[in-house]
């Protein structure tokens, strides 16, 4: 006899799927970057997300990852454990404006076909380079929601100051090195509750990373740093035209002054004309490999240790602004690159003549400027930055984001 099941009875598949726990939804979380000081600043990050549960990361690298004359440095990226779920090579071989913007237009190609692939729940940018510009072009127009590390900040000689405010507007949770960049976030019309003054990460990456010894670190760099180091990188001034070579061969020149000092020199971006600062480096170098030393790359492992122990850091490049306070470190910061950035006491602005990079220099190595430099608070500082990012990231309802209205700051 046949068995016809009646409406009554359990279907027990049925109730076996309706049982079934239903698993909650991982937060796709898609980490960008395109540049060797970028990725050592978010490894933290990015491990804080890997190591959640609740969380799954992507790893997006670009740019100079993936240029052997940058120092391929997706070597690195790799080697801590992070395999990149894309690589978007954009960079061509030239550093001339029109180079940069062909460079652009890859990045926004690429970008927008791996936003398709990946389709994260967020996207995770850092800083203001055009390539982290693309990224937020190609997420808004796919309506991925963007976090924006390191808004608010000014560089006033730079192009990428432009970037930075720009990504400001396209990006739906902001946070901010210090409180005066979370309120000029603010004034750009982002709403408050989504604005976060978290503190700057390359300090946060002090406080957590072992760093090696002075002796450790001369073997791993192959350099002896018996003798007391200037630590110097120096990056085209984008906004001013053909200004790179000369500037550089001013510091040069200073740097003659010296003798007593060994040079590690760590190169240019890939920026308009920064491939002239690498020339001079390299020539420079080679006539006294004794005492000068260039590398492409440190990582932030080697170069963090390399500032722990530098009588000085010299040139324009936002670490000696950021970072080196945390370790007493005094900053001869040279030209308007990193002009309208918040500054220590510790760090000295000086033009780009040789004659006043030299008594900036002579200034922070004297008995009584050294004599302060105990005194010294680094204005980034704050508690638990990579995990106070990661807790946002996962907290914050990113799903239901929209950007209709433009919060008008009342001004009294």
């Amino acid at each position: 006899m046949s068995y016809k099941r009646t409406s009554i009875e359990p279907n027990f598949a049925v109730l076996k799927f309706k049982h079934t726990i239903k698993k909650k939804k991982m937060r796709k979380i898609c980490i960008v970057t395109g540049s060797r000081a970028e990725y050592g600043l978010l490894q933290w990050v990015m491990q804080g997300i890997q190591d959640d549960p609740d969380l799954t990361l992507q790893v997006v690298a670009t740019g100079m990852h993936l240029s052997p004359e940058f120092g391929m440095t997706i070597q690195e990226i790799r080697a801590d454990g992070f395999e990149p779920d894309e690589t978007i090579e954009i960079l061509l071989s030239s550093d001339t404006p029109t180079a940069i913007c062909k460079s652009m237009g890859l990045a926004i190609i690429g970008y927008g076909e791996a936003l398709q692939r990946l389709k994260p729940d967020m996207v995770v940018v850092l800083g203001d380079r055009f390539e982290i510009f693309c990224m937020a072009a190609a997420a808004q127009v796919c309506r991925v929601p963007l976090a924006h590390i390191h808004g608010g900040e000014t560089t006033e000689g730079a192009i990428d100051e432009a970037f930075r405010h720009s990504i400001t507007k396209m990006s739906h949770l902001h946070f901010a090195s210090c409180e005066e960049y979370r309120q000029r976030i603010i004034q750009l019309g982002e709403a408050p509750d989504r604005v976060f003054n978290v503190g700057a990460l390359g300090v946060d990456n002090i406080r957590r990373m072992s760093l090696m010894e002075r002796s450790q670190l001369a073997e791993s760099i192959g350099f002896n740093l018996d003798k007391p180091y200037f630590l110097v990188t120096f990056h085209p001034v984008t906004l001013e035209k053909a200004t790179s070579e000369g500037q550089f061969q001013a510091l040069l020149h200073a740097l003659d002054s010296f003798p007593e000092y060994n040079v590690i020199f760590t190169k240019a971006n890939a920026d308009m004309n920064g491939r002239a600062i690498n020339r001079l480096i390299d020539e420079y170098a080679e006539k006294r490999p004794e005492r000068y030393l260039a590398v492409t790359s440190l990582g932030m492992h080697r170069y963090l240790s390399a500032m722990k122990y530098a009588s000085a850091v010299i040139g324009n490049s936002s670490s000696g602004i950021i970072e080196a306070p945390s370790f007493k470190i005094p900053t001869v910061n040279i030209g308007d690159r990193q002009k309208g950035r918040i500054q220590a006491a510790i760090t000295l602005n000086c033009s780009t003549a040789a004659r006043e990079i030299q008594k900036t220099i002579d200034r922070v190595l004297s008995p009584a400027f050294q004599k302060s430099l105990s005194d010294i608070s680094n204005p980034y500082e704050r508690p638990d930055t990579c995990s106070t990012i990661v807790r946002l990231l996962k907290k914050s309802d990113i799903f239901c984001i929209t950007k209709k209205t433009f919060y008008d700051v009342m001004i009294p």
